[in-house]
């Protein structure tokens, strides 16, 4: 017995099935890869991500029917790339557009000046007026034929042979296109944005049997459906009033769970962080509030192929091992800008502290440091905005397997530091959300003891944030202009 568990990130995508006891099988992984035709544009092939989709799923279902049998299907997915499709074929119209697309930053701006609606061009809501304007309208499209969503969605289609239009609270939540209960769609939105409400996919819970997956062996339930974030949340047992992960990938993202208490809009704080349905069930809708981190192991590549400081991301824990500290250097990792809680995208990458005595290991330490200050950063924030106790900090990702920064990481937010078994805990929280549904375990909460860290960091030595404050306030408003950009 066992969860067939789907994951669609934005690099690539896998399937493996989850066994009882929590443990992660007959894993199988496809890169696909966006493209980016243009400066700030991030495109997808939807067609080619099914594909890949039915055989990462029917690999692992073979690789494991002599031993499990799939109980139930859950699908994890990256939250706010855009689908077009048709409802007759299942084909899509055009190019899906990747959550970190830029094309539609204008309309943002527009949308805040003409109506105070505020949106972010990594949401969906502008992303899916682009599709259709340019897509269904400019070519005289039938509307009935249309289906638009989030990748969720389209794969839920996909499994389906095109038969289910659906998205859950988590995904739809961060749209800029629903209610504030994440129950249903706004209609004043949709029409200030030229959205087609018929075209959007129903709202179901993140955990509930939706339909069956009749395009793998067995046609077995789909039982869930849950943003990435999300999932690694519920994936590392954060289910509980003040628990919180940051999962450590290209960028960083900080959730903890705050329960069943609504916010009263979906903006962002004065703190830099913005409240997100952590999950829904057949009883209530879960929150949680969300801080982002522009970058994070996308400093490491930096490090290896511009750089060339080092060979592979893993190398820079043993340089970095080779010094006691950084030697007074402060790495401050915008290269994109910062995130929360500045929320400058004019804010750059800076080194400080450099002395003739610096050497490649010193810099290469105060990058882990300065990764390390930007999750301390995030805590920071999720704290002033909550009033919650943070005692520990769960971690997945790819950056969580590096000893110098998960120790750097406890250094810096003065936490124990609590490490995923599993590098990429979205795939148990889509599993543990399908389980409980189907009985496979009583309760989510069961489902979650299974979870054991791999390991426990106790801080040893405090880093200095007090030079860090002031290294930030050096980095920041270096484009000025990219600086006043405010979504």
């Amino acid at each position: 017995m066992s969860i067939l568990v789907v994951d669609i990130g934005t690099s690539g995508l896998r399937a493996g099935v989850v066994r009882n006891d929590g443990s992660l099988n007959f894993l199988n992984y496809e890169a696909c890869r966006p493209s980016t035709p243009a400066p700030g544009l991030v495109e997808f092939d939807a067609q080619q991500m099914a594909d890949a989709v039915l055989r990462v799923c029917n690999q692992t279902i073979e690789q494991s029917k002599i031993t499990d049998t799939i109980d139930a299907v859950g699908i994890t997915n990256q939250r706010a790339s855009t689908v077009i499709w048709s409802k007759s074929t299942g084909k899509p119209f055009g190019p899906a557009i990747g959550w970190q697309d830029l094309r539609t930053v204008g309309e943002c701006m527009a949308a805040a000046a003409e109506h105070g609606i505020k949106l972010a061009p990594n949401q969906t809501a502008t992303k899916a007026a682009w599709m259709l304007q340019n897509y269904i309208f400019a070519n005289k499209i039938d509307l009935a034929d249309v289906r638009i969503g989030t990748v969720d969605s389209y794969i839920a289609a996909v499994l389906s042979k095109n038969k289910l239009h659906v998205t859950d609270s988590s995904n739809a939540a961060v749209t800029g296109l629903c209610n504030i209960d994440a129950l249903s769609w706004s209609p004043r939105l949709c029409e200030l944005l030229k959205v087609e409400i018929e075209t959007l996919p129903k709202i179901v819970a993140s955990s509930g049997v939706i339909g069956n997956a009749t395009a793998l062996p067995g046609a077995p339930p789909i039982a869930a459906l849950i943003g990435d974030q999300q999932s690694s949340l519920v994936g590392q047992a954060c289910i509980t009033s003040g628990a919180t992960k940051i999962t450590f990938g290209t960028g960083g993202m900080l959730n903890t769970f705050t329960g069943q208490d609504a916010p009263t809009k979906f903006v962002r704080s004065e703190h830099g962080v913005y409240p997100i349905v952590a999950f829904r069930d057949s009883v209530a809708t879960y929150w949680a509030s969300e801080a982002i981190m522009l970058s994070a192991g996308t400093n490491l590549d930096w490090l290896c192929q511009d750089l060339q400081l080092i060979s592979s991301p893993s190398e820079s824990h043993e340089l970095a091992s080779q010094v006691p500290d950084s030697g007074g250097v402060v790495f401050v990792p915008a290269l994109f800008g910062l995130g929360t809680p500045h929320w400058d995208y004019g804010a750059r990458g800076t080194l400080l502290g450099i002395t003739r005595g610096t050497n490649r290991a010193h810099i290469v330490r105060s990058v882990l440091e300065g990764i390390a200050h930007r999750g301390a950063d995030m805590v920071d924030s999720v704290v002033g905005e909550t009033k919650l106790d943070i005692k520990s900090i769960r971690i997945d990702g790819g950056m969580s397997r590096n000893p110098s920064f998960v120790q750097a990481l406890a250094n810096a937010t003065g936490r124990k530091i609590e490490v995923s078994p599993i590098t990429e805990a979205t795939t148990l929280g889509a599993a543990f959300l399908a389980g409980a549904e189907v009985s496979f375990w009583h309760s989510l909460e069961q489902a979650t003891t299974t979870w054991k860290p791999a390991q426990i960091i106790e801080p040893t030595e405090l880093l200095n944030r007090a030079q860090w404050h002031e290294a930030v306030s050096r980095a920041r408003n270096w484009i000025p202009a990219l600086s006043s950009l405010d979504f």
